[in-house]
């Protein structure tokens, strides 16, 4: 790095954030949204030692349009209000959806439980899992899903 280059990378660390986006658009032509200190004080220096030793080579320039005119570019700019979310179900894909009743027959007795956004109803009583349900029916750990005969051993039904 030449002396020259060496105090302007020197007085960069001295700006505010609007003094760096300043000196950006000098160096770059353009503006740029960014409010991150370090990556303006980067791109700065990039720039004033591309210009001081040549920036990039002609291969690498000819090889930088021959990777462009591969690439498949878009046409038209995403619009800024479309937000694409992958859907996430509210609850376990196992399970019924809520407001779905379960019934099952254990020791002559009917147990009603029902499916809720957020858990399931028994007896007056909402639990976090049907497998809290089934211990509170039988006393002893069951796994849910095969108390209610929801899924059996192999997996789900």
């Amino acid at each position: 790095m030449t002396p020259k280059v060496a105090q302007q990378v020197e007085a960069l660390r001295d700006m505010t954030i609007g003094e760096l986006r300043e000196r950006y658009a000098e160096a770059f032509g353009e503006t740029t949204r960014s409010s991150h200190k370090d990556f303006l004080r980067k791109r700065i220096v990039w720039r004033l030692q591309a210009n001081e030793e040549g920036g990039l080579s002609a291969r690498a320039l000819r090889r930088a349009k021959e990777l462009a005119n591969d690439a498949d570019l878009r046409l038209l700019a995403p619009s800024a209000r479309t937000v694409v979310r992958p859907f996430r179900p509210s609850h376990d894909r196992r399970l019924p959806m809520p407001g779905t009743v379960l019934q099952r027959e254990y020791h002559g007795q009917t147990v009603t439980v029902t499916v809720l956004d957020s858990g399931f109803e028994y007896a007056g009583q909402v639990y976090r899992s049907l497998t809290a349900v089934a211990k509170a029916v039988t006393g002893s750990h069951w796994n849910g899903y095969l108390f209610f005969g929801i899924a059996s051993h192999g997996g789900t039904r």
